[in-house]
C-alpha cells in the first residue's frame, strides 16, 4: 500500500474499523414466545459514586436492569445471551421463560447466579442471598408452559434490598398476585414491570398488579415498540403522572422517590 497518499492511509483506518466492529447477536428463530432480534445495547459505564443511601437502575433492554448499589455491587435482571449489560454483573438474576430471560453460558465472572426456577424441577427456587450492601430474595410464581399447560414455579419476582430501598423485579409475570405474593414482596419502593400484555400478564391484569403493590415508582419494560407502551399509559392517565426521561439510567434513594406513585418511562427496547 502506498502510505504517502492520504486516501490509502483513510481507506486503511476505515477498513480497520469495520473489521473490529462485532456483528449484531441474532437471536433463533426456532423456539416459541418473545425472542426479541436485538443485540444488547453499548450503554455508557456510569463511573459518579453513589451516596449510601442511593441505587442507580439503567435500563439495559427487554427486561434487564443493570442495578448498582452505593458499595458497588452490580446485579443484571433476567441476565441472557442477548441483551447484556456493559459490565460484568457480580450477580446475575435469570427466569425461565424464554431464552430473553436466561442464559445457558453465564460469564463465569459473575459472582452469584440466581435461577428464578429450581433446574432439578423438585420444586420452587428459594433465594436469600447479601452480597455486599445488597440483599437479593425471591418470590416464586407459575408461568405458561408451550403447550398450553402450567409451569408450576417457572417465575421468580425477584426483590433487592439495598438500604432502605426495595426494588422488584417481576420477571416474566403470567397471572395476578394473590395475597401470599403480597406478603412475601413486603413494602415495595420501585416496580419494574412488563407490559407486552400477550407473553405475560394482560395489560388489565398488570395495572391491578401495580394498584395492589402500590410501589411510589413504577417503570415499564418487556415491550415490543412504542405502540405497546403506549396503549399501556393510556390505560394508566387517569390513575398516576408519567414521567418520560431522556436516558436509561436514573438515581433513586428512599429520600427522593415522588410523593405519589408515578410511572418513570426510561428509553430502551
Amino acid at each position: 500500500m502506498n502510505w504517502s497518499s492520504p486516501f490509502a492511509a483513510l481507506a486503511f483506518v476505515v477498513a480497520t474499523i469495520v473489521g473490529f466492529i462485532p456483528a449484531p447477536a441474532r437471536a433463533q428463530s426456532n423456539e416459541p414466545g418473545c425472542r426479541p432480534e436485538m443485540a444488547r445495547l453499548d450503554l455508557p459505564i456510569q463511573r459518579v459514586q453513589l451516596a449510601k443511601d442511593e441505587v442507580r437502575l439503567t435500563f439495559v433492554g427487554h427486561a434487564t436492569f443493570l442495578i448498582e448499589t452505593p458499595g458497588g455491587v452490580k446485579i443484571a435482571t433476567d441476565y441472557n445471551d442477548y441483551v447484556r449489560p456493559p459490565v460484568t454483573p457480580d450477580i446475575a438474576t435469570m427466569n425461565k421463560a424464554h431464552s430473553t430471560h436466561n442464559s445457558r453460558n453465564p460469564d463465569p465472572a459473575i459472582k452469584r447466579v440466581l435461577p428464578g426456577w429450581d433446574p432439578s424441577g423438585q420444586g420452587a427456587a428459594r433465594h436469600d442471598v447479601t452480597l455486599g450492601d445488597v440483599r437479593v430474595r425471591n418470590v416464586p410464581t407459575n408461568i405458561r408452559s408451550y403447550d398450553g399447560g402450567t409451569d408450576f414455579d417457572g417465575n421468580s419476582i425477584f426483590v433487592f434490598e439495598i438500604g432502605d430501598l426495595c426494588v422488584a423485579h417481576l420477571g416474566h409475570l403470567h397471572h395476578p398476585l394473590e395475597p401470599g405474593h403480597l406478603r412475601a414482596l413486603g413494602r415495595v419502593d420501585v416496580v419494574l414491570f412488563p407490559v407486552d400484555g400477550s407473553y405475560t400478564l394482560d395489560q388489565e391484569g398488570m395495572l391491578e398488579v401495580l394498584k395492589a403493590i402500590q410501589a411510589r415508582v413504577m417503570i415499564p419494560m418487556h415491550f415490543f415498540g412504542g405502540g405497546t407502551l403506549n396503549r399501556f399509559l393510556a390505560r394508566t392517565q387517569d390513575l398516576w403522572p408519567v414521567e418520560r426521561r431522556e436516558q436509561p439510567t436514573i438515581t433513586l434513594s428512599k429520600a427522593t422517590l415522588p410523593a405519589t406513585p408515578t410511572m418513570i418511562v426510561l428509553p430502551g427496547h
